[in-house]
């Protein structure tokens, strides 16, 4: 009995044990790594250096690895340092690397984690992946500066934005070709989709507008302005349930909330200096927003509103990624 009262006051003695919560990959361009916060002690506990500049940042569907999109220096030069690292989420460290086209940006995975197509912004094409074998198994020409690449929730459509061209360029993924390519507003940078893959959401930067799709018809339904059209926007990020609409606005260093029914705007929220890449938690309670200038990420509570905490990370933060 003594042993176990010892036993019990020491257990209560102890300090708890911070919990940890999902984890956040935010992708730094100048620092050239990866910054990984403790999204429940809003803590960063591990930096993976990528070697190269990344951007685009996505998990695998099972969670177990961290896809980075990497550029080297040379702009409209293909080389070995333009490729998709891989990151394994146990051990923190880039077991991979994928050869994509020059200059890759942004990318998406099928829902199945086989195939990875990214934008190649110098090449203006679309790469497509295969997971399993490492190899490219299609090339395909799109927009001029792609950017923007999203894959619609049963994995049939891949939408990649276009900044020059301002189109939006709709990739088969049973064919692996381009079925269609419509127009939208001025330098179209973010792409989502709705959770039920009936809409999609595109923002143009330079016009300061999020276009609405019919993801069914590919057909633009109508166009919303952000910050009196002087946002700059490029983040886009879709709620669980499609009910918000989340816009990260670099000029204005805020998030726009829209309802996904009217349209309207519904909050808007300042968050650290140039949002560009934001992501939702996957219950959508928190928001995160990677804050460019000011090398931080804001924590957003989606509930209220209101910025609840801010974690510095590395330099010139890009995207960002929320694991499991």
């Amino acid at each position: 009995m003594r042993g176990t009262a010892a036993l019990l006051l020491a257990l209560a003695s102890a300090p708890a044990a911070a919990a940890q919560g999902p984890l956040l990959y935010v992708s730094n361009e100048l620092s050239r790594d990866v910054s990984v916060v403790d999204a429940a002690t809003r803590r960063v506990v591990a930096t993976i250096p990528v070697g190269e500049r990344p951007r685009g940042i996505q998990l695998s569907p099972d969670g177990r690895q961290v896809y980075v999109a990497l550029s080297d220096d040379q702009p409209t030069v293909q080389s070995g340092r333009d490729a998709i690292a891989v990151i394994d989420v146990r051990t923190r460290r880039v077991v991979a690397r994928y050869p994509v086209g020059t200059d890759p940006e942004q990318f998406g995975v099928t829902p199945d984690g086989a195939t990875l197509y990214a934008s190649n912004e110098d090449a203006g094409t679309a790469s497509a992946t295969d997971l399993r074998t490492r190899k490219t198994v299609a090339t395909l020409v799109v927009g001029i500066e792609p950017e923007g690449v999203a894959v619609s929730p049963d994995g049939r459509w891949v939408y990649v934005t276009a900044e020059t061209s301002n189109t939006v360029s709709v990739i088969d993924t049973r064919e692996k070709r381009v079925v269609a390519s419509f127009l939208v507003d001025v330098r179209p940078r973010g792409v989502a989709f709705s959770p039920d893959g009936s809409r999609a959401y595109v923002s143009n930067e330079i016009s300061g507008t999020l276009s609405v799709i019919d993801a069914r018809k590919h057909e633009v339904l109508s166009t919303v302005e952000m910050e009196g059209g002087e946002g700059k926007p490029v983040g886009v990020a879709v709620s669980p349930d499609g009910q918000r609409v989340y816009v990260a606005n670099g000029a204005t260093s805020t998030v726009v909330a829209i309802d996904g029914r009217t349209l309207r705007p519904v909050a808007r929220i300042r968050v650290g200096r140039r949002p560009w890449g934001i992501a939702l938690s996957r219950d959508g309670r928190w928001l995160y927003s990677a804050n460019g200038l000011g090398n931080d990420v804001s924590v957003v509570d989606t509930r209220t509103g209101r910025v609840a905490g801010t974690v510095k990370v590395g330099n010139r933060p890009w995207g960002i990624a929320v694991g499991r």
